[in-house]
């Protein structure tokens, strides 16, 4: 089997499985098997092509481009190159696990279910390996198609309200950016008299800076609210809140890094002139982020919250490594992306399988659980580090990278006069610090103290639960202990799109 077909059946798999579950309605059983069956498969051909990928040679591997819609220059153009490696396997890697944590969490509609959350992995991956805009667009709006059934329908009390909110939120950011992609799209066919939608071809697209600021506003609308970034992140804790488990660990784990990843693949290249004067607002909006979600998380008494909150703050490390433009700041965000999802995942995870066993998800309720659960205090416990970035966890790679790039990047500055990206550097250490304290109070809260909560005596985690989350702990001590590969197979991505972002393309007669 040739590695573009493998590709090609990653990205399909997810389909083929939830056209076999309608064979299988009414087996509640057999339709958690055969997901978790096609999720298996799907990671297995993801891992076979990350072990297949040169990272010596640039540019796209194991591509695939048909025409699809010729008139308007549309193709189906797959691919994988450093960037987007790391987060397919991340989303092949956590679909099964989703499926297995959640295994007894839905117990309504459970077929409907299943075919949701495999739709919703064929969209987020193909959402990934898209390389023409137009496929990418489509993919990008059929994310909220599953995603809102996932919450509306399996989601807890005031799921209406946290759907709509979601729906609405990133619609206008995504109607914006269409716009922006039509614009961009009669440019290119205006300058060459050809259409076409490939990012190859819009890459090497020369626009006036002021066209370049308008089209990025309008991209970078749509990004940020996807990441989320303050002020646009108000919808994140209420779908976190408000989502059933395998929703929550889908939404944090993969559905967030298509914000940054959107930034990183299209956004900042696409205009590298605009982003040059966007880059100061941007990158105080990424500190602000990771401030203030840390604030935020520390006042927090739902569990869930503080989870969510502390997802805005984690992202916020990753647009400040790919806005410092340094090649360590860059592929720690690369990490930071893929070290979120799991350690997330793994948290979300947790938060599920004690509130089955307690049915409350309120912070006060809780205490003492090292000595009525200690299998699931340990893992905690583990994951709970993993995101403070205690050295040998994928989080301290991602945050020492992000932070080294950023300071790299800002003293040249410093010492040519301009002093924000320092201070901004110096600011988003404090994140790091406000992280352990909100991470430790919660722990200490949750796991340590005086012994108490809801239904009690608790059991402690089975066998399933047990294998899910050793799985997803091994993994980030792999990354976090050996994140050379990661590093070597990012690197030459990283480099062309610090390239890519630094060179002009304003037209010489209008400079």
């Amino acid at each position: 089997m040739s590695d573009a077909l493998m590709l090609n059946l990653v990205l399909f798999l997810p389909v083929a499985g939830a056209m076999v579950l309608g064979l299988l309605r009414g087996n509640a059983s057999a339709v958690r098997g055969a997901t978790v069956a096609v999720m298996t498969v799907q990671f297995v051909l993801a891992s076979l092509l990350y072990v297949h990928f040169d990272a010596t040679v640039p540019g796209l591997q194991f591509a695939t481009s048909v025409p699809w819609i010729a008139d308007w220059g549309v193709s189906y153009a797959i691919g994988l190159d450093g960037v987007n490696l790391l987060l397919v396997l991340l989303t092949a890697f956590l679909g099964p696990l989703v499926v297995l944590g959640a295994w007894t969490s839905i117990d309504k509609d459970v077929t409907f279910f299943h075919v949701s959350v495999l739709l919703l992995q064929f969209a987020m991956m193909g959402a990934f390996l898209a390389q023409d805009l137009f496929l990418f667009y489509v993919l990008w709006e059929a994310m909220l198609i599953p995603m809102f059934l996932i919450i509306g329908i399996w989601g807890g009390a005031r799921r209406s309200y946290a759907t709509i909110k979601f729906v609405l939120y990133t619609a206008f950011g995504s109607i914006l950016m269409l716009a922006a992609v039509i614009y961009l799209v009669w440019s290119l066919q205006q300058a060459g008299g050809v259409p076409s939608f490939a990012f190859s071809d819009l890459l090497q697209a020369q626009l006036p800076l002021n066209v370049q600021t308008t089209l990025l506003a309008a991209f970078a609308l749509s990004f940020a609210i996807k990441v989320p970034m303050v002020p646009l992140h108000t919808w994140l804790p209420d779908a976190h809140v408000e989502a059933p488990t395998p929703g929550s660990v889908i939404l944090a784990g993969v559905l967030l890094k298509m914000g940054t990843y959107g930034f990183m693949k299209l956004g900042l290249p696409l205009f590298p002139d605009a982003t040059r004067v966007f880059t100061p607002v941007l990158m105080t909006l990424a500190v602000v982020s990771i401030v203030y979600g840390a604030c935020l998380a520390l006042v927090q008494q739902d569990i869930k919250k503080i989870i969510a909150y502390s997802s805005i703050s984690h992202l916020g490390y990753v647009m400040l490594g790919l806005l410092s433009l340094d090649l360590a700041g860059i592929q720690g965000a690369v990490v930071q992306m893929v070290s979120h999802g799991l350690v997330a995942a793994g948290l979300f995870l947790l938060v599920g399988m004690v509130y089955e066993r307690c049915h409350t998800r309120e912070l006060s309720a809780y205490g003492g659980l090292a000595r009525q659960i200690p299998v699931f205090s340990v893992f905690f416990i583990v994951f709970t580090l993993a995101s403070v970035g205690l050295p040998t966890t994928s989080g301290f790679t991602g945050e020492f990278l992000v932070l080294l790039g950023a300071f790299t990047a800002a003293w040249p500055q410093h010492l040519e006069g301009n002093n924000l990206p320092l201070i901004l550097s110096v600011t988003a250490v404090t994140g790091v610090v406000l992280g352990a304290l909100y991470m430790l109070r919660f722990a200490l809260t949750f796991i340590f103290g005086p012994s108490k909560a809801p239904h009690q005596p608790l059991a402690d985690l089975s066998l399933r639960e047990r294998t899910v989350l050793g799985i997803l702990a091994i993994s980030i001590f792999a990354l976090g202990l050996f994140p050379d590969s990661a590093l070597r197979k990012t690197e030459l991505a990283s480099k062309t799109y610090q390239q890519l972002v630094s060179t002009s393309r304003v037209p010489a007669n209008a400079r």
